[in-house]
């Protein structure tokens, strides 16, 4: 039975190995791509696989590696021509930012760090939130770190609490809609909490304050987290 196909985490992992190496330095003996498959194996996706010793494991890492070198353009050789359309697609996204594929590697890196936290992410989540964070850019693993920071209850309950305060209501901070004032006493003290920080730039010890977090509507929330940005009007 094959493997699973790969993760968007997965390959933004690999495509930021894949820029640091030199072509002749891709092959499973590499200590760079043994460390690289462990990584992978913590992944908490990775109860999907279905082979423990096949699974990413180094020969598997570096068959991907040479993936990207059948895309790249810069390589003048032909790499491993079999790349799936998220290979291509991965590539093509971050090519030419690679700061921010580093950026977005370290960050899943240091969240596989903390095998707690971890194990949080592994709570189940909704099929609308499994849409959302199958399409994240930053990959699955940072978009429910940020839908945990976003279920603080603690926190959320002190920003409903500031919010009415200065504004006597709980409406939408995007499009005004009040839950209470449309549906009478089942919708009171019902709002969503959105977690202001881009994926991007989440990390583990990322201090979440009330001011990172906005009271949006359902609708608003998942469109945000369709990839619509707040700031741009």
């Amino acid at each position: 039975m094959r493997n699973p196909k790969w993760h968007k985490d997965e390959l933004i992992l690999a495509l930021d190995l894949y820029f640091k190496i030199e072509p002749g330095q891709i092959h499973a003996q590499n200590p760079a791509i043994i460390e690289l498959s462990q990584v992978l194996n913590t992944l908490p996706f990775s109860e999907a696989k279905t082979d423990a010793e096949r699974y990413r494991n180094p020969n598997g890492v570096g068959l991907k590696l040479s993936n990207f070198l059948a895309i790249d353009p810069d390589y003048k050789g032909k790499g491993m021509q079999s790349y799936s359309r998220l290979d291509e697609q991965v590539f093509n996204e971050f090519k030419n930012n690679r700061a921010l594929l580093r950026q977005l590697a370290n960050n899943i890196r240091a969240t596989l760090a903390q095998e707690n936290l971890v194990e949080e992410l592994k709570v189940p989540i909704t099929e609308d939130e499994e849409e959302d964070e199958y399409s994240a850019p930053e990959g699955e693993l940072l978009y429910r770190l940020h839908r945990y920071r976003e279920r603080n209850r603690a926190l959320v309950n002190k920003k409903k609490k500031e919010h009415l305060k200065k504004h006597g209501s709980l409406a939408c901070e995007l499009c005004s809609f009040d839950f209470e004032k449309t549906y009478g006493d089942v919708g009171k003290g019902f709002i969503e909490c959105h977690h202001r920080t881009p994926l991007s730039e989440l990390t583990p010890d990322t201090k979440t304050t009330l001011s990172d977090l906005m009271l949006i509507c359902s609708n608003c929330h998942r469109i945000v987290h369709r990839g619509w940005n707040i700031l741009k009007e």
